[in-house]
């Protein structure tokens, strides 16, 4: 959730630290004071992954892919240039 308009965005070591001392045993309460850390906030980061999302990649086009869309596109050009003579737009 932080990341959104007014809320503060905190460090992943500071709330990977929080997260593995509740996990240990200490209070949220006493946690928050200590970091001045919303109780909101770490009770987001414990019901949510510590580790942010990763940006997915798309997988690599293969050399076929790539010939295929250079046909596609050469013969999408090939039309557009025949419809602009046609119209006699040039």
């Amino acid at each position: 959730m932080s990341g959104k308009k007014g809320m503060k965005k905190y460090p992943l070591w500071i709330r990977e630290e929080v997260v593995s001392r509740i996990q240990a045993g200490e209070s949220q309460c006493a946690l928050s004071r200590e970091y001045k850390i919303s109780r909101w906030a770490i009770h987001c980061w414990l019901k949510e992954p510590v580790f942010p999302k990763a940006r997915g990649r798309k997988p690599a086009k293969t050399l076929a892919e790539y010939k295929y869309e250079n046909k596609r596109l050469k013969m999408e050009n090939g039309l557009l240039r025949d419809f602009l003579r046609s119209t006699e737009r040039k």
